[in-house]
Formats: structure tokens, sequence, C-alpha cells
């Protein structure tokens, strides 16, 4: 495993740099471009390259929903965009990155192909056809007959989890998660994991509404809501909670160290993600690890069947595996 000094040396900054980056220390003022550049040195060093024979050269756009200054609040498309990065580099495949903001812009070039990372609206998938039917959506499957998808089951991996916080005797299991909207604000993007959790946890029993808790997938969301929940509880806050993702969970543990509630002691947390900064946060955050690493390559390598002919639409599901550290219950 790549250690903190590692990342320093990588991203050409201090050992205490990448430690507070790491933690989202909020006292801590340096630059988005050196958060940047801490992140990417972090998903770099976790990456395993894999070798593969080489693709003849084409352009493909790779259209994010999400900005730059949004990755650094969510690890886990930046990780996405990074494998795809490496793979078209490995497949000698030339690549351009776009926002929404820029798909006029690619009506006007040889795009061969589109890999789009996020969750993208029906007027905006309809521009993307526009520019080439050769369409593969990560993260979203917008339609299974049309288009190539590469997903996570969210519902899986969510029963998953509650089997594990369940087994280790925790009764009172608490939510935090988040909700987001398509980014032309048409409707808002039902979660997998919210829903699972609610409906589940009622088939279980065990079910509590004033434990439940939705706001923004960024760390600020995750403190401010574990915050409103130790007010909201006191003595009889949860004893686990389950929260949306990695960045959610990173906000919770820095409210419950500032609470002085022992994790996981008292409160067990359990993210979802396992972007590389988990296991180096304090204490390591258990979490649902998704290879979105690997999201990536097999979105590229899906492109690549497409261009080389294949027709039939295909959705595949990226699997994924709970990894406990500190901050749960072993």
């Amino acid at each position: 495993m790549a250690t903190i000094k590692d990342i320093a040396t990588k991203a050409g900054v201090s050992i205490a740099t990448v430690s507070r980056v790491l933690n989202y220390d909020p006292s801590l003022s340096v630059s988005d471009e050196t958060k940047k550049s801490i992140f990417e040195a972090a998903e770099e060093l976790s990456y395993k390259k894999r070798g593969t024979k080489k693709f003849s050269s084409t352009k493909i756009a790779i259209i994010h929903w999400y900005t730059e200054i949004e990755e650094l609040n969510d690890l886990y498309y930046m990780s996405i965009r990074l494998g795809i990065e490496k793979r078209c580099k490995q497949h000698g495949i030339s690549i351009k990155k776009y926002f929404l903001d820029d798909m006029d812009e690619l009506k006007k070039l040889d795009i061969k192909g589109i890999i789009a990372i996020g969750k993208f609206s029906e007027k905006q998938v309809s521009q993307m056809e526009s520019i080439t039917g050769n369409i593969v959506f990560v993260d979203s499957s917008p339609s299974d007959e049309k288009f190539d998808s590469i997903v996570i089951d969210f519902k899986a991996a969510t029963k998953r989890v509650l089997d594990y916080i369940i087994a280790k005797g925790h009764t009172e299991i608490g939510y935090i998660g988040g909700r987001e909207t398509f980014k032309d604000q048409t409707a808002e993007i039902a979660d997998e994991r919210e829903i699972t959790f609610r409906s589940y946890m009622k088939e279980l029993g065990l079910f509590k509404e004033d434990a439940f808790y939705i706001g923004a997938f960024k760390v600020e969301s995750g403190h401010e809501l574990m915050a409103k929940a130790i007010k909201d509880h006191g003595s009889r806050l949860p004893t686990a909670f389950f929260t949306g993702n990695d960045s959610i969970a990173i906000g919770a543990l820095r409210a419950l160290h500032e609470a002085e509630i022992d994790v996981p002691g008292r409160v067990s947390v359990i993210g979802v993600n396992d972007i590389s900064i988990s296991k180096y946060i304090h204490p390591p955050l258990s979490t649902v690890r998704i290879y979105t690493e690997l999201m990536g390559e097999t979105a590229v390598d899906t492109l690549v069947e497409r261009l080389d002919g294949r027709t039939v639409a295909k959705k595949v599901y990226i699997a994924t595996k709970l990894v406990v550290r500190k901050s749960s219950n072993e």
C-alpha cells in the first residue's frame, strides 16, 4: 500500500499537507490545484496497471457531469476518470475531456465515441446521441436497449452492509445520505442506497425515520448531518451509521470526533466507494469497495467493442466488496 510519504513525494508537497488534505481539514488553506494534485497522486498510486493490446488510433470524448471542483468533493468520479484515461493510453486512443456545457463544440469534431461519466437527463442523452451512437454510460443506464452502461448494484451492496452491521449486534442504525438532480434541473435522481436502506430496514422492523438524514454527497454535509444527529438523539444516538458515500462518512467521523464520541466503541461508521484516501483518515474507514478504476477500464473496453462492430447493447455490473477497517466493529 502506498504511504502518505509516497503521495507527498509524487504531489510535491509536505507530508503534513497531504495528511490534512486527505482528512478534509477545514482549517487548512491550500489551492484547489494542490488538492487536485494530492487526490490524483493518491488515486494513481492505488491504481494497478493492466496490460492490453493496442487499438487503432481514434478520437473519443469523455463527458463529465461533475466539474473539476466538484470532483474534489467526491473523489468517486475522479477515480473513474483516471481509470478511463489510463486505459485509453494503453489502447492508443486519443481522448478529449468535456463538461456538459461543451457539447455544442463536440458536434464540430470528428468524435467516434463518447464515454459519459455520471447521470444525465433525457435531453442531455439526446444531445450526445446527435453526436454519435457509440456511447457508454458509467454510473448510470439511461436505456438498456440502446446504450452500453457500466453500473454498480447498490441495492445488493446496501443489503450486504446492513446484514453485516446487524450481525455485529446493532439494532439502532442510522442513515446519512445525499440526493442529486440532473445538471439541467429537470428532475431529482433516485438513489438506490437510500431506497434500499429504507425498504430493507422496514422489512426487518428496524427502520427509524428520526435516524434518517438526507443532504448532499459532500464532506460538509456529512459533518452537518452527523452533528444534527448527535444533537437530536443525545445519549440515544444510534450505535451504527451507514452513509451514502465516503465523503459523507469523512464529515460524519469529524463530527463524532469533535463531540468526543468514540469510534467504533460507541458508534460504528461505514461508507461507500472506498476512495483512495479512506485508508488514510482517522480512524481508517470501513466502506464498500467499488472498483472505480475497473469501471473506467471496462467502459473503454466496452466502447472499443462498439467501434469494432458490436451492435447489441450490454449492461455490465461491477462487483463490490465490504472492506472492514477501524471505523466499525471488527
